[in-house]
């Protein structure tokens, strides 16, 4: 199965939250999506056997930073099993109650909606409070098991949306 699905690229994202006793925690995640944009919902998957989502589940809230391409450090760092994962970082705590991380492309601040049991995760829905576009650049992405970094995206036309997001999308 990773084989296969190791073809699809994607973003890579660290989600950020508070531990009931209030220490910081996260993790590396490259199952983050947009579901909704009315109401505004996004999801990720979280091992259920994981360091860091059990210990936010409950407080409600998270944010998901989106990752520059230079940032794989804070993938390896929010990635490993072992370590302090904020110990000497410059992280925030942004107005919405969740850890904000450094020099991101964008955040995107949520409260839980829904959590489905999938197997050995949990799909989080989460309803979107905030956006905020941080830092210009290019994304961070995964794609067949390392590191990939988009090239300059060539100037396009971009086609028409006669009718709404939706029509374009599908």
């Amino acid at each position: 199965m990773r084989h296969v699905l190791g073809h699809f690229a994607t973003g890579v994202t660290v989600v950020t939250g508070l531990a009931g006793d209030g220490d910081p925690v996260g993790f590396a995640c490259q199952s983050f999506t947009s579901v909704s944009l009315d109401p505004p919902l996004v999801l990720f998957c979280a091992d259920h056997a994981g360091r860091s989502w059990p210990r936010m589940r409950d407080t409600g809230t998270f944010c998901v930073n989106i990752l520059r391409h230079a940032q794989q450090e804070l993938v390896d760092r929010f990635g490993s099993r072992t370590g302090s994962r904020f110990e000497g970082l410059d992280w925030h705590l942004s107005a919405h109650g969740a850890p904000a991380l450094p020099d991101v492309l964008a955040r995107v601040h949520c409260a839980v909606e829904n959590v489905h049991v999938s197997g050995d995760h949990d799909v989080v829905v989460g309803r979107v409070v905030d956006l905020e576009l941080v830092q210009p650049g290019r994304p961070l992405l995964f794609y067949r098991g390392r590191f990939a970094v988009t090239e300059r995206l060539r100037s396009s036309a971009q086609p028409e949306v006669t009718g709404g997001w939706d029509d374009f999308w599908g």
